[in-house]
């Protein structure tokens, strides 16, 4: 349970916090003072303060200077009344997360602390790349051991502790923000913030405010001077997600910042001085967009030092079993009631021949679900969507004409026929042939959808296609 740790001098800002959080699943502690307040972060480790700035004995400001030289990634909102605002741009300056006026409103200050614990969650969340489940409990992983994705654990490990600007791209689903996690919490700025945003969730007119700030009186609306995420970030890593889809005059003002090193809050023309590392991320093909002009070429070139692409779940089929594997144990984790302790090898054939278009995030939505509607141990296929069981019906026009259907001894006696033919096999070798080579047929040269069709594992069909030498004629990989 997440543990917030308010530092307020007044018993009644302490008590208002109780109750604004008491239907939240959150452990609140308290302390009178700054002094106080230092001994429960030594002790306890919350992962938020809510602090006022003016107490009596230590100021916020000071207690803020020794909670950062204690532990330098605990976030801290500061608490301010009117008349004092500068004074919470300083707290700013030395390390705060964001600040708020007294008297606050409810939701405006749950929705700061549910962002802020957010951002807590995203830089202790250790993001591992080991291609193989050796754990039963084990923090957030990329998963995979296919050749694909063992050359994005080598790059991930080859950029992680340099400063060098990485574009990670993929379809949607595929687990970008995890390689970004994963690259933070292996370079030398892991003890500094790590902060992401996502590009096309923000409205245009609020974007820029949100990344470089504003000062009062900038915009309509905008009454206080803000401070944006690459000061908030400072000294750490910005994460800026689907960037394909940030507006051309935002791209500019990036550009400016990779290339200066320097930001320009919105309504000033002071320029401030930020060493942030920048990750980015998309799902489109920015190489197109530069044609369409629709992002910058300079810009892209900026962002494309190291570029790290995260194939499609339906390139790299041979890892579903391992995600399917994960999944489970992941939801075993989360929800004590999850039946099914093991997965069917009929059920794991059906997720593996899926072509997945949602890729990753997909599966697991599949996996929640199915665990959901499974009444036993095992899961078994009829807790699939039947969309992964084929058993959608298609009508059928009248103009189709349907093919006269072969009952099974004609069936074989036209597979006989086409055995007979190859006289170096003997009868039930050349039979098998014949059903390996007509399966793939059928599946395009698809191996795992073959599979599935003959009954066998995909490893098994690996083994007769070599034995019967049917790979160069079907000129298969």
């Amino acid at each position: 349970m997440e543990k917030i740790l308010i530092i307020d001098d007044e018993k009644d800002v302490q008590y208002s916090f109780r109750r604004i959080l008491e239907s939240d699943p959150y452990t609140i502690l308290s302390a009178d003072s700054g002094e106080e307040g230092l001994k429960i972060v030594q002790k306890s480790h919350p992962d938020l303060i809510v602090m006022d700035i003016r107490m009596g004995g230590m100021t916020g400001l000071e207690t803020l200077q020794e909670i950062r030289k204690i532990d330098s990634k605990v976030l801290v909102i500061m608490m301010t009344a009117y008349g004092t605002t500068q004074t919470a741009i300083e707290a700013m300056k030395l390390g705060a997360f964001d600040y708020i006026l007294k008297p606050f409103e409810v939701p405006v200050i749950k929705g700061l602390i549910a962002k802020a614990l957010k951002v807590a969650r995203d830089m202790k969340e250790v993001v591992s790349y080991q291609p193989l489940l050796q754990k039963e409990e084990y923090n957030q992983s990329i998963i995979g051991r296919s050749h694909a994705m063992q050359q994005v654990y080598k790059l991930i490990g080859q950029v992680s502790e340099s400063d060098a600007t990485v574009l990670i791209t993929g379809e949607s689903g595929t687990g970008k923000e995890l390689v970004a996690k994963a690259i933070y919490h292996h370079s030398l700025r892991n003890q500094k913030p790590y902060i992401s945003i996502n590009c096309a969730a923000i409205p245009e007119n609020l974007l820029e405010s949100e990344l470089f700030g504003h000062e009062k009186g900038a915009f309509t609306g905008a009454t206080l001077q803000r401070i944006g995420k690459f000061e908030q970030c400072n000294g750490g890593t910005l994460f800026l997600d689907e960037i394909g889809d940030m507006p051309l005059q935002t791209q500019t003002k990036i550009l400016r910042v990779l290339q200066e090193s320097e930001i320009t809050r919105v309504g000033s023309n002071e320029t401030i001085k930020i060493n942030v590392r920048i990750l980015a991320a998309s799902n489109k093909q920015l190489e197109q967009e530069v044609a369409l002009k629709t992002f910058r070429e300079d810009l892209f070139y900026r962002l494309n030092v190291v570029k790290i692409h995260l194939p499609p779940l339906r390139e790299r089929p041979e890892d579903i079993p391992l995600l399917i594997e994960y999944f489970l144990q992941k939801l075993r984790k989360h929800y004590p009631n999850v039946k099914p302790q093991s997965v069917s090898k009929e059920t794991i054939l059906i997720l593996t021949a899926h072509p997945w278009p949602g890729n990753i995030r997909e599966l697991e939505n599949c996996m929640h679900r199915a665990t959901v509607i499974s009444g036993g141990d095992t899961l078994l296929p009829q807790s699939l969507p039947t969309a992964l069981l084929g058993t959608e019906t298609r009508q059928t026009a009248p103009s189709e004409v349907q093919p006269p259907e072969l009952n099974m001894a004609e069936a074989l006696k036209v597979l006989f026929a086409t055995a007979r033919k190859d006289k170096t096999l003997g009868l039930l070798p050349a039979v098998e042939r014949a059903l390996i080579i007509a399966a793939l047929a059928e599946e395009e040269g698809n191996q795992v959808r073959a599979a599935i069709l003959l009954g066998i594992t995909r490893a098994t069909l690996r083994k007769r296609i070599d034995k019967f030498g049917i790979k160069k004629e079907l000129n298969i990989s």
